[in-house]
């Protein structure tokens, strides 16, 4: 079915779609749209939004979600995205899943709310401290707002690893037709999270390596992960 759709408000359609069941943020232009989004439609699907009092409570709600294997998102904004880079470092350290929807905005420091590309060598470097990278996907449109939310869910659980959909006010703003193409999407099993039964309960989820082998190790395992993920994923569209 098309409909006149507002790209903040694709994202959460789309994020529905993919099987998300919690969104935790915090608003600020010009992403505020999505929280309301996800305030309205995850309580119909059985879901749960929270609005913390901060971006860095909402990053950090969103690692102990994650740990517990649930598809889980969040959005911001230019400074907002700056509170949230510890939490996202630590996310990719214990390689837990998610999406962070970031709808670009003028800057440095405070700078303003018009739509501009400020946070790309934010997200797609990495951002917070440590060697590490998000996947990242760049909409143009406001169907490709809800079609690349569904595929960086599917990338996020296929590396373990957040993922990024990296907007901008003019796209987040702006009303397009969408048609939603719905399918039977299943989240994959996750053995590896901590759920409080009886087989996961010995399961760990951390970012910390005392030894520094093991922090090589582990280093060295999520490069090999970067590499494959490039490879494999990398797509654009060329005129």
């Amino acid at each position: 079915m098309r409909q006149l759709c507002k790209g903040n408000v694709a994202v959460i359609k789309g994020a529905v779609l993919a099987g998300c069941r919690a969104y935790y943020g915090y608003p600020i232009t010009p992403a505020s749209e999505v929280a309301e989004a996800a305030a309205l439609y995850l309580p119909e699907v059985g879901g749960t939004f929270i609005q913390a009092e901060s971006e860095t409570a909402s990053i950090n709600m969103v690692y102990g979600a994650a740990s517990a294997g649930v598809r889980v998102m969040t959005a911001s904004s230019g400074p907002g995205l700056s509170l949230m880079q510890e939490g996202i470092s630590y996310l990719a350290g214990a390689e837990l899943p998610c999406v962070i929807v970031d709808v670009m905005r003028g800057g440095p420091g405070l700078g303003n709310i018009a739509p501009e590309q400020s946070d790309y060598f934010a997200m797609v470097k990495g951002g917070g401290h440590g060697n590490y990278r998000n996947l990242v996907l760049a909409p143009a449109s406001v169907q490709e707002m809800a079609d690349l939310t569904v595929l960086a869910f599917e990338l996020a659980d296929k590396y373990r690893n957040p993922a990024i959909v990296l907007t901008d006010g003019f796209v987040g703003q702006m009303m397009e037709p969408l048609e939603l193409q719905y399918r039977d999407i299943i989240a994959p099993e996750k053995p590896w999270a901590v759920k409080g039964t009886a087989e996961t309960r010995k399961n760990m989820v951390t970012s910390i390596f005392l030894e520094p082998d093991d922090l090589e190790a582990h280093q060295r395992r999520m490069e090999a992960k970067y590499m494959r993920a490039q490879k494999a994923e990398t797509r654009c569209e060329e005129y």
